[in-house]
C-alpha cells in the first residue's frame, strides 16, 4: 500500500493510506456487531514505484517466506501483473487505485474487484472548466499506457465538441528508465510551448518525471489541471525545483470519515512501537537524525504530530485513496462477516478455526457486498453498481514561507442536473505568482463585435484572423462565424455591433423643401389664376381675341392643373395618390402642350396663303383648335386608363437605396408605360417647338410666334435635363427633381406666352387698340 521511488526515499502522503487502513481495522475490530469474536490483521508491502517490486512483493506473500518462489521477476501493470499472479491461486484482489475499464475484463481478471468509483465523466468536467473559462488552446500531458491513451482519446472528443483546440501532446514514459532518460529535456519542452494552460493525465506513479525534470529559472505563465489520479502536492519545494503554484486539481469528492482526524493526531511511533515502517516514516517526515536512540527517548520532535507537517509531507484531510481502502477494508469484514453468519447457522462451531475461509470462498460474497459506510454513503463492489465519481476542484497555493495548502474552489458533479453539475467561485482561485486574473489561453484574440472568423488555412479552428462584417451586415456576440444581415426595417450602425431602425423618410410639407416647393406650386397656381382673370376682363381686347381666346383659357386652366398636380407628390404617400401623381400630371401636362401645339398651328396657317376654297382652310375654323387639343388629350387619357388598368403604380416602402432610411415613395408600377406617357408628351412637345421655330419669323404683331418657340426650348430642356437627374437621384430628392421639374416647365410656358401679353394689356393699354394693330 506504501508507496516510494525506492527504499531511500519516502513519498510521505502516502503514508495516510497506511493509516486508513490500520483506522478501518482497528474501528472494525472495536464493532461488537461486526465480525463478533474475530479481529482482522493485515500485512504491508511496499511497492517502491516499481513494477518488478510489486510482483516480487506479491510472491513473497504467497510463499511466506524471504526469498519468493518462484525466482524469477517480469515487468507489467501494478494491478494486472497482482492479479494474474494471485488468481493462480484464487486469491480475490480488490484494487484502490483508479477505476480502470481494463481490470473490468473478468475473462482475464475473475479474481479482481475494483473499489474506485468511475471516472468516465472526468474528461468532461476538465472540458467544463476550459470552457467556463474561455480557453481554446490546451495542450495535453498524458502517460504513455492503456488509461493515457483513453483519456486523450475521450477529451479530445469532448473538447471538439466545444470547441477546443490542442496546443500539443507529450506522453510521459512509464518506464523508469526512459524517465531518467528524458527528464533533462521533457519540462522546458512543456514550458516553452505556446499553451498556456496543461492538461496533466497520469497517476503518481506514471508522473514522476515531472518531479524532478529540470525547468527555466524564470517564471513562465502556465496553469496546470491535474486529475484526481495525480497528487500535485508531491513535488519539492519550490527553493528545489518548481512548484505548481495556482494549479488546479480534480480531486475525488468524499465525505468526511468521523474519527479519522482525531485518530490521525494520535498517532506515533510511541503507541504502535512495533511498525517499523511508522518509525522510518517518522524519522523522514520529521527529518529526525536517523539514530533509533532518539526515537524512543522522544528526543527527536518530542511534541510531534501529524497535523504539524506541512501539506506537501502530510494531509489531514482523507484523500480519495484513502476513502477507498476505508471501504475495501469494511467490504471485506462485510464478506466475511456474511460467510461466518452462514456457518454459525448451518452447523454448531467444532472449534474456531473452522471459521476461517478458504480464499476461494470469498468471492461469491464480494461480488454481492453493498453496505452503508460510517460517512453514510453507500457502498458496492459489484462494479456494475458502483457510483460516478464525483469530483472537488482544488486549488493549490504554495506560500512565499514555503508552505502550501489546497483550496476548495468548485466541483463538478456529473450526474447532477443541468446547470448545477458544475460549480466554481473564480474570485476564490489563485492563479499564480503574475497575475491576480483569469489568464488567456487561447490561439488567437477574441473577435469583437463587429467582426467575424476568418480561418487560417492548415490551423486549427480555433486559430483564425478577424475580418470586419460585410456592408449591411452584424455580429453582436465575439468569435461569430458569420455576420447576419439587419431585417429591412433596421441598418447597422457604424460599429456593426447592432441594427438600428431606419428613420422613415418621404417628402413632407412640414419640411422646408417640402414647404418651399408646395408654396411656388400655390404662388404659381395662383399666379395663373389672376392671368386668367386677366385676360378673361380683357377678352374683348385686340391682344386677347387675337390668340384664340379659347386656346388661351385652356391653356391657362391647364397651367393652373399643373401647378397644383405637383402638390400630390408631396406628402405620405398613399393608394390614390400614387394612382393620380403620375395621370393627373400626363393628362394636364398633355392638354396644355396640345394648346400651345394648337396656338402654333394655327400662327401658321393664318400667315399661309390659302386659296378660297382649300381643304386647309377648313384647320382655321376655330372649333378646330378645340379637337387638336381634346383628340391629343384624349390619346394621353387612353395611355393612362390602360396603365392604371394592368400594372398601376402603388406605395412601396424602399429600404434599399438610402443607408439608414426607410423611403417611402410611388412605384410606377409599370416602368414602360410610364415612359410611354412621358414619350408621348415629348413627341408633342417637340411637335409644338419644330413647327414654332419654323413660324418664328413670320409677321406676327405680338410676336408670339418667338415666344412660342422659346417657351418650347426652355420646356424641352427642362425636360431631357430632367431624365438623367430623375434616375441618378434616391428617395425625396428624386421627388423634389419632378416637382422642379413640372413646375420650372410650367411657369416657362406661363412666363414666355402669356406675361408679355399681361405687359401689354395692364401696363401699355395704348398699344392694346385696334387702330394700333393696324399701323403695325
Amino acid at each position: 500500500i506504501f508507496c516510494g521511488i525506492h527504499p531511500y526515499r519516502w513519498l510521505h502522503r502516502n503514508y495516510q493510506q497506511v493509516l486508513a487502513l490500520l483506522f478501518a481495522v482497528e474501528e472494525i475490530n472495536r464493532d461488537p456487531h461486526l465480525l463478533p469474536n474475530i479481529s482482522l490483521g493485515f500485512h504491508l508491502y511496499n511497492t517502491y514505484h516499481s513494477d518488478e517490486k510489486t510482483l516480487e512483493s506479491s510472491l513473497r506473500w504467497l510463499s511466506g517466506q524471504d526469498q519468493p518462489i518462484p525466482n524469477y521477476r517480469v515487468t507489467s501493470a501494478l494491478s494486472v501483473q497482482m492479479g494474474t499472479i494471485l488468481d493462480l491461486y484464487r486469491f480475490p484482489q480488490i484494487s484502490y487505485g483508479p477505476f480502470d475499464a481494463i481490470l473490468s475484463d473478468k475473462i482475464q481478471f475473475p479474481s479482481l474487484y475494483q473499489m474506485a468509483p468511475k471516472d468516465t465523466s472526468l474528461h468532461q468536467g476538465v472540458v467544463h472548466l476550459m470552457v467556463y473559462f474561455e480557453w481554446n488552446w490546451i495542450g495535453l500531458v498524458v502517460s504513455d499506457d492503456m488509461r493515457g491513451e483513453k483519456f486523450l482519446w475521450e477529451i479530445r472528443g469532448e473538447m471538439v465538441k466545444k470547441g477546443v483546440c490542442v496546443s500539443f501532446t507529450e506522453k510521459i514514459p512509464v518506464s523508469e528508465r526512459t524517465q531518467m532518460e528524458s527528464h533533462k529535456t521533457f519540462m522546458p519542452r512543456i514550458m516553452t510551448s505556446s499553451g498556456k494552460v496543461i492538461v496533466v493525465h497520469g497517476d503518481t506513479d506514471s508522473l514522476m518525471i515531472l518531479r524532478h525534470s529540470q525547468v527555466p529559472i524564470f517564471q513562465i505563465e502556465k496553469v496546470w489541471i491535474a486529475t484526481s489520479h495525480w497528487d500535485i502536492t508531491m513535488r519539492p519545494l519550490y527553493s528545489q525545483g518548481f512548484a505548481f503554484h495556482g494549479a488546479l486539481t480534480f480531486s475525488y469528492l468524499t465525505r468526511e470519515i468521523p474519527g479519522f482526524k482525531t485518530f490521525l493526531k494520535t498517532v506515533t511511533p510511541t503507541k504502535y512501537p512495533h511498525d517499523a515502517l511508522l518509525r522510518g516514516f517518522w524519522l523522514s517526515a520529521f527529518r529526525c537524525p536517523n539514530q533509533p536512540e532518539y526515537l524512543e527517548q522522544e528526543l527527536c520532535s518530542p511534541n510531534a504530530s501529524l497535523d504539524t507537517l506541512p501539506l506537501g509531507s502530510f494531509d489531514m484531510t482523507m484523500s480519495g485513496f484513502s476513502y477507498t481502502i476505508y471501504n475495501t477494508v469494511y467490504a471485506v469484514a462485510w464478506a466475511l462477516h456474511e460467510i461466518s453468519r452462514r456457518k454459525s447457522e448451518k452447523r454448531s462451531m467444532v472449534n474456531e478455526e473452522y471459521l476461517v475461509p478458504y480464499s476461494w470462498q470469498l468471492h461469491s460474497f464480494l461480488k454481492k457486498t453493498q453496505f452503508t459506510n460510517n460517512a453514510g454513503d453507500q457502498v458496492f463492489v459489484d462494479e456494475n453498481r458502483s457510483s460516478e465519481a464525483q469530483y472537488a476542484i482544488m486549488n493549490y497555493v504554495f506560500f512565499p514561507n514555503e508552505t502550501d495548502a489546497l483550496v476548495k474552489v468548485g466541483q463538478f458533479l456529473p450526474k447532477a442536473q443541468f446547470s448545477q453539475d458544475f460549480a466554481i467561485c473564480e474570485d476564490a482561485i489563485v492563479w499564480g505568482w503574475w497575475d491576480a486574473k483569469v489568464p488567456s489561453a487561447v490561439c488567437s484574440e477574441s473577435c469583437c463585435p463587429g467582426f467575424k472568423k476568418t480561418p487560417l488555412e492548415g490551423q486549427p479552428t480555433c486559430c483564425f484572423d478577424c475580418s470586419p462584417c460585410p456592408e449591411g451586415e452584424i455580429s453582436s456576440q465575439k468569435d461569430v462565424e458569420h455576420c447576419t444581415k439587419c431585417p429591412e426595417d433596421e441598418y447597422p450602425n457604424k460599429q456593426r455591433e447592432h441594427c438600428l431602425p431606419k428613420v422613415v423618410t418621404f417628402l413632407n410639407v412640414k419640411e422646408s423643401l417640402g414647404m418651399t416647393l408646395a408654396f411656388m406650386a400655390v404662388f404659381f397656381s395662383l399666379l395663373t389664376a389672376l392671368v386668367l382673370g386677366v385676360f378673361v376682363k380683357f377678352q374683348d381686347t385686340p391682344i386677347v381675341k387675337a390668340n384664340n381666346r379659347t386656346l388661351s383659357y385652356t391653356l391657362l386652366i391647364s397651367l393652373i392643373f399643373c401647378f397644383l398636380c405637383s402638390l400630390l407628390f408631396i406628402g405620405h404617400p398613399t393608394t390614390t395618390t400614387c394612382l393620380l401623381q403620375q395621370t393627373v400630371f400626363a393628362v394636364v401636362f398633355t392638354m396644355a402642350v396640345s394648346s400651345v401645339l394648337a396656338k402654333t398651328i394655327i400662327v401658321v396657317l393664318a400667315f399661309k396663303g390659302i386659296r378660297p376654297g382649300s381643304r386647309i382652310r377648313m384647320f382655321m375654323d376655330p372649333r378646330m383648335s378645340v379637337y387638336v387639343v381634346l383628340i391629343c388629350s384624349g390619346l394621353q387619357v387612353i395611355f393612362c386608363g390602360i396603365w392604371l388598368g394592368t400594372y398601376p403604380p402603388f406605395p412601396e416602402a424602399d429600404t434599399q437605396s438610402q443607408y439608414g432610411h426607410i423611403i417611402l415613395k410611388c412605384n410606377e408600377g409599370s416602368a414602360f408605360a410610364f415612359y410611354c406617357v412621358l414619350g408621348y408628351m415629348a413627341l408633342l412637345a417637340l411637335g409644338s417647338f419644330s413647327v414654332a421655330f419654323l413660324a418664328r419669323n413670320l409677321p406676327d404683331t405680338f410676336n408670339e410666334a418667338k415666344f412660342i418657340t422659346f417657351s418650347m426650348l426652355v420646356f424641352c430642356s427642362v425636360w431631357i435635363t430632367f431624365l438623367p437627374t430623375y434616375q441618378s437621384t434616391k428617395g425625396k430628392a428624386m421627388v423634389a427633381v419632378e416637382i422642379f421639374s413640372i413646375l420650372a416647365s410650367s411657369a416657362v410656358l406661363l412666363g414666355c406666352i402669356f406675361i408679355p401679353k399681361c405687359y401689354v394689356i395692364l401696363l401699355k393699354p395704348e398699344r392694346n387698340t385696334q387702330r394700333q394693330i393696324r399701323n403695325q
